[in-house]
């Protein structure tokens, strides 16, 4: 993987292998520049070589979104306390609310890729990873496609549907077991597949035009974003990964 060294990285070789750097989220906290409200932390040179609020390792052309230990590079607004990060996991317990993919990443602008997370869901819990969508501060996503993580909620569309678009009713993996779930978008088409098995194949169509309420449910280009769906709900996410193309 090529390196190239920013300003910020040579400067943190310079005063022993440490810079700064804002905090990124929704909320902002502790001390800082009260410009910003941004708490500027300590981060070897590795980490700003990187980008993305931590390494960023690539194999194959994937690349890692999340360091296993913080949510530097994701940013969370209203209900910010619904993730979390525990034993090298995010993970969503609490009032609605939704992480977005903020890091340096292909400058979190993805059009074409390959996306895939481990994914472990209780029993009841009810999530989402959105795709080709970008940062609200509040309410349910506006922009992009959801993609549903649900094995046992009340709501029947299961883990792998294409949320309202193309849905899934089986269920093809059990709560309380890690699971990958993998998003891939090649210009209209989108393949969805749960541990390797394909379980959506769909192809938008030529300027397709949604009802009302789900008018930004279109292909374009964005982030991803995972969701905190309610106080009952307990979802992990872990190795969350992407491919541009």
């Amino acid at each position: 993987m090529k390196k190239i060294l920013s300003l910020a990285a040579m400067a943190a070789m310079f005063f022993g292998g440490s810079a700064l750097r804002p905090v990124t989220g929704g909320e902002m906290v502790g001390g800082g520049d009260p410009a910003t409200g941004a708490e500027m932390v300590a981060v070897s040179a590795s980490d700003v070589v990187a980008g993305g609020g931590g390494p960023a390792t690539a194999q194959d052309g994937w690349v890692s979104l999340f360091d296993g230990k913080t949510l530097n590079g994701w940013k969370v607004g209203d209900n910010a306390a619904t993730f979390s990060v525990e034993d090298g996991a995010i993970v969503a317990h609490g009032q609605t609310a939704h992480l977005f993919y903020e890091g340096d990443v292909n400058g979190h602008n993805f059009k074409d890729f390959e996306f895939k997370a481990d994914v472990m869901t209780e029993p009841g819990s009810n999530s989402g990873i959105y795709i080709h969508t970008e940062y609200q501060q509040g309410g349910w996503p506006a922009k992009g496609y959801e993609v549903q993580v649900n094995n046992s909620h009340t709501d029947w569309r299961r883990t792998g549907s294409l949320y309202a678009v193309e849905d899934v009713k089986e269920v093809y993996v059990k709560d309380n077991v890690w699971f990958t779930e993998y998003v891939s978008v090649k210009g209209k088409h989108i393949v969805i597949k749960i541990n390797d098995k394909t379980v959506v194949d769909y192809t938008e169509p030529e300027n397709v035009k949604r009802p009302k309420d789900m008018a930004g449910r279109v292909l374009s280009s964005g982030t991803f974003a995972l969701q905190g769906h309610d106080p009952n709900s307990k979802v992990h996410f872990k190795n969350i990964m992407v491919k541009p193309i």
